[in-house]
């Protein structure tokens, strides 16, 4: 993944409304946390890749149009998973009714939602082993 990761295990315990506000004060920057609470700052992507994740969410925004039964979300959101994590997929989609079910609040924040849907990129820069360990994250939320 073209990520840095930073264990702030020992300096801090960071609680959900710090790790938001933490992104709000740094709109610039892109973050996920682990369930371990290792907080993860996302790189820019290159331009071949940002092309290929805004065909695919272009694509499912269409698809959705179509069926009217759910919500497309894009990169730049961030939800928080049931093992504690805060991911953010390059696309993903929430049943209506399920996204439905969220407070104001919650689908203003972060969404403690797991998306019914998910798509991650390999881009070149990406490590294998990580992206395949993300998506294990979403697996075991998606079973839960």
């Amino acid at each position: 993944m073209n990520a840095l990761t930073v264990n702030l295990e020992s300096v801090i315990e960071m609680t959900d409304e710090q790790f938001f506000r933490l992104c709000q004060k740094n709109r610039e920057l892109r973050f996920e946390r682990t369930a371990n609470g290792e907080l993860i700052i996302i790189l820019p992507t290159g331009g071949e890749t940002g092309n290929r994740n805004a065909g695919i969410t272009a694509q499912i925004c269409i698809w959705n149009d179509q069926n009217k039964e759910g919500i497309v979300f894009d990169s730049s959101t961030c939800f928080k998973l049931p093992n504690g994590a805060d991911r953010s997929p390059n696309a993903s989609w929430i049943n209506l009714e399920r996204w439905n079910s969220l407070t104001e609040e919650e689908k203003e924040k972060f969404p403690p939602i797991f998306p019914d849907f998910v798509i991650e990129l390999l881009s070149p820069t990406d490590s294998l082993k990580a992206t395949q360990e993300k998506m294990k994250h979403y697996d075991e939320a998606l079973y839960r």
